[in-house]
């Protein structure tokens, strides 16, 4: 009888994530899936049709491994517009399969074994396996709700001589909040002086609201010298499915970032790049951006207004974050689940976004989605 060796994993503690456990609980209870941060609206038709132009023109084979020269010059002509910062598109733009990949890339490439990466929390899911695969160790520095302000005593003091690293999110998942210019000075001063390295998740970039801008560390000399910035196409023109992003940084940095994405994806697929490229000709897209989800947030908060629900505050993202103290006394994961099953709409628990178990009261929505999705939502959670 043939039996299959064991091995060590090399991600013990990772199993199931929270994501998929409550996208399949709400698909079996008919639950509106508030819970997975993604549209469930279509693109706009032209970057459909500017992909197909591209596939019907012969734009089918191998790309150049940093992406094809069209994007990485129309995202080096975006970050300049908005942010003021000009990167070379031949040795300082990268095109990755999603910002995933990105990150994962970024971390690879720049953390040894036994070197410390900061993590703020609470964090997207994929920092820590990425920073245990660099066989790094992450030093957490943890936010508080309601409001989730950045400790900076804590950041500093969390530094060692065996930092390598400290990763930011700004725009920030799960909770909203966003960097402000002076909390980008803050960091400025942390830094100043040693070798860490930065990596700036930024993916949700062009979702700021109420007039404020998004503090993107290409903004700040001393802070893009020593940065990664990491960003998204899907989540910019609503077609995460497409899993493309890019990443910007010095060219010393992405001399490292591109030995390790030549043998981790190589390149990224030809006929969505020059699309893309097409697309990026107009800026109104990604400059219309937040007005256009800023209606979504006003709607949905309007409505959440009505219910028992303490709204948490909303400055960028497409997530809004609630206290449910007022409801119950369950745990977040229980409070997830029974609202999912008995009210029929699926949130996330922000506890599922910390280490260790931590439990603040509080859920995370979507609002990614047709104003007649969230209003169904809404009817729902009235009941409440």
């Amino acid at each position: 009888m043939s039996t299959t060796p064991a091995f060590p994993s090399r991600l013990p503690t990772v199993g199931t994530t929270i994501f998929t456990v409550m996208s399949a609980l709400a698909a079996e209870k008919g639950a509106v899936n508030l819970g997975q941060g993604f549209p469930d609206f279509d693109c706009d038709p032209k970057i459909v049709d500017a992909v197909a132009a591209a596939m019907r023109g012969g734009h089918n084979q191998y790309p150049p491994m940093p992406g094809v020269a069209p994007l990485r010059e129309a995202i080096a002509d975006k970050i300049e517009r908005v942010y003021g910062r000009r990167y070379d598109p031949a040795t300082e733009i990268t095109v990755t399969a999603g910002a995933t990949q990105a990150l994962l890339t970024a971390i690879l490439c720049a953390v040894h074994p036994g070197d410390e990466v900061i993590v703020v929390e609470p964090t997207y899911d994929s920092y820590l396996p990425s920073i245990e695969l660099a066989g790094g160790k992450p030093v957490f520095v943890t936010l508080e709700a309601p409001d989730f302000a950045i400790p900076f005593d804590r950041l500093a003091a969390a530094i060692t001589p065996k930092t390598r690293m400290i990763v930011i999110n700004t725009p920030h998942n799960p909770t909203g909040t966003v960097w402000l210019d002076t909390d980008m000075r803050k960091l400025e001063d942390i830094v100043r002086g040693t070798n860490l390295l930065i990596v700036s998740d930024e993916v949700y970039e062009h979702m700021v609201y109420d007039g404020a801008r998004h503090e993107s560390v290409a903004r700040y000399p001393e802070l893009a010298a020593r940065s990664f910035i990491v960003s998204s196409f899907g989540k910019t023109y609503h077609v995460t499915g497409w899993k493309v992003g890019y990443v910007a940084a010095p060219a010393a940095l992405t001399a490292e970032f591109r030995k390790v994405h030549q043998f981790n994806v190589f390149t990224v697929n030809t006929p969505m790049q020059f699309g893309l490229a097409d697309y990026m000709r107009d800026p109104a897209p990604y400059l219309t951006l937040a007005g256009f989800y800023q209606e979504k947030r006003d709607f949905f908060r309007a409505g959440l207004e009505r219910t028992r629900f303490k709204l948490l505050p909303c400055p960028g993202t497409y997530f809004q974050c609630v206290d449910y103290s007022a409801i119950s006394d369950l745990s977040e994961a229980e409070f997830s689940t029974w609202l999912t099953a008995e009210i029929g709409v699926a949130a996330i628990p922000v506890s599922a976004f910390y280490h260790a178990p931590h439990e603040s009261g509080v859920v995370r929505f979507c609002f990614a989605k047709q104003e007649s999705t969230l209003a169904t939502a809404l009817e729902r959670l009235a009941k409440l």
